[in-house]
């Protein structure tokens, strides 16, 4: 090894979803939205000028927080923007989590939080889900540096209640709490009012999943105003424009159309009920997931080999080859029509196998 490379941070890094290059693709493993933008978003993309392109954006991207504000029914103070909610994240493990004692998360979790721990120096400790791959509230109850997991969680699909949520929170007030709501959209509650009565607990959200914006980048999270203030303190010290102006202009049209939001949402809801009835009668089982995905095993035929034959078919899912769930995919909720497709291929490929 070279003198150098002693002083290098190595980590293992996170592994993202595969991005096919063939556009002929049903592609069901990055829980994107299968539904377009906002049309808003579409008018706010044909009047960008490129004139305002040539200076910085607004660091505080005020415009967006104001809309976000609204419709979340919080004061702009509560509000803080990123880069996706993995550059909040980021930012929050950053800014929060310093103490000498473990952050605990699920064994079973969004895979970026062992690595930002990793990165970051942050010892940990993953909490194991039951065998119903659910967080048990109890886990939590025990020294430690900090918490956050998921609600529901990826790539279960689990929904934690607000009463066990509330229970965390009552068992760890000397720490923050991070509840990582981007599938919250799809099924449960947000714990965001909860908020009043925790100062320590920080809720994150995207636009990437409900919104349809997974490609503008764009993540927020709501907590107190003192905390709101750590993380812009941390922010900028380490990047004032995270936000560029085309991500403000357009996320502030997504924010602004409740309507279409709700009809893409319920689409997908809707979509998601079916595909448990139709995975069910093809011999899988899963759990009740509330996100815009589902996490299966099949009765008889390895998650590994229909990952494969499936990708050779031109769809798309994800397989995750690690301890507990190496015999499950997870598979994204796309439109009826690509869902029926995947239903088509595996009814013929499950009676010849």
């Amino acid at each position: 090894m070279k003198k150098w490379e002693a002083n290098i941070r190595k980590v293992t890094p996170y592994v993202p979803g595969e991005q096919p290059k063939r556009a002929d693709v049903i592609k069901l493993n990055t829980n994107e939205n299968p539904y377009p933008p906002s049309p808003k978003v579409a008018e706010a993309l044909r009047q960008i000028s490129a004139e305002p392109m040539r200076k910085y954006p607004d660091p505080e991207a005020r415009q967006l927080v104001e809309a976000i504000a609204r419709e979340e029914g919080v004061r702009q103070e509560q509000i803080f923007v990123g880069v996706g909610s993995d550059d909040v994240l980021a930012m929050i493990f950053l800014t929060f989590f310093n103490s000498e004692k473990p952050i605990l998360f699920p064994d079973i979790t969004y895979s970026f939080y062992d690595v930002w721990a990793d990165m970051l120096r942050i010892p940990y400790e993953q909490q194991p889900l039951n065998d119903a791959f659910e967080i048990e509230s109890r886990d939590y109850d025990k020294e430690n540096g900090g918490v956050i997991f998921p609600n529901p969680n990826a790539p279960t699909g689990a929904l934690l209640g607000l009463s066990a949520i509330e229970d965390i929170l009552a068992h760890n007030q000397d720490v923050i709490v991070v509840v990582d709501e981007a599938y919250i959209d799809f099924g449960g509650t947000t714990c965001t009012g909860l908020l009043d009565s925790y100062e320590n607990l920080i809720v994150v959200k995207t636009f990437s999943k409900s919104r349809s914006m997974a490609g503008m980048r764009i993540g927020y999270a709501i907590a107190g105003e003192e905390l709101i203030r750590y993380l812009n303190d941390v922010k900028y010290s380490f990047n004032s424009y995270t936000m560029n102006q085309a991500a403000i202009l357009l996320g502030t049209a997504a924010a602004e159309d409740r309507a279409y939001f709700e009809e893409t949402r319920q689409k997908i809801i809707a979509t998601r009920e079916q595909a448990k009835k139709e995975l069910k009668r093809l011999g899988f089982s899963f759990a009740d997931s509330q996100a815009n995905f589902l996490f299966v095993t099949h009765e008889r035929v390895p998650a590994e080999e229909l990952f494969t034959v499936l990708k050779e078919q031109g769809i798309y899912v994800r397989y995750f080859k690690k301890p507990r769930i190496d015999n499950y995919l997870r598979i994204t909720i796309g439109t009826d029509e690509e869902m029926g497709q995947l239903y088509a291929f595996l009814r013929d490929y499950l009676k010849k196998r």
